[in-house]
């Protein structure tokens, strides 16, 4: 098994599914909260801006990787944190019944890139051979979310 055998994709889930407890907030939109602070499967720009953290960190654990500050294991556990981060933005897209199935492969592309990487030495070097399939993939990801954007402020405003 893969050590990004975790974060490899979204899992089937009732999106409308939730324990938590609601609240109504000042804008008169819905937003759920458990006690971990998790939000809704319905809170889109929650979800999407905590999977556009999870790029950034992971970004950064590469270029901390390359410079032998971080290792391995570690890019592999903010992987698998992004992948979490990735399934509950599906989550919230399919709760508004809003498709995402162009990149519904995001997590097994990113991990390609992430083996081939991570499978050589740690060097700047090393990190800017793979960097470009790195950006095409957040790329494909950043375009895919973007696209959805007006579909997603529609569904809320019914």
């Amino acid at each position: 098994m893969s050590m990004y055998a975790n974060a490899n994709g979204p899992r089937s889930a009732n999106p409308r599914t939730s324990s938590s407890s609601n609240s109504s907030n000042h804008s008169g939109q819905w937003n759920w909260q458990n006690t971990n602070g998790q939000t809704s499967p319905s809170d889109v720009s929650a979800s999407v801006h905590k999977l556009l953290l999870s790029t950034k960190h992971l970004q950064e654990a590469l270029r901390l990787w390359s410079i032998e500050q971080m290792n391995e294991t570690e890019v592999s556990d903010v992987y698998v944190q992004l992948g979490a981060d990735f399934n509950a933005a599906v989550r919230a897209f399919a709760y508004h019944d809003i498709d995402l199935s162009d990149i519904l492969n995001f997590t097994q592309v990113l991990r390609e890139v992430l083996e081939g990487c991570l499978s050589e030495d740690p060097s700047p070097e090393t990190l800017a051979n793979f960097t470009p399939a790195l950006r095409q993939a957040l790329y494909h990801l950043l375009k895919g979310l973007q696209m959805r954007e007006s579909a997603w402020k529609a569904a809320i405003s019914r």
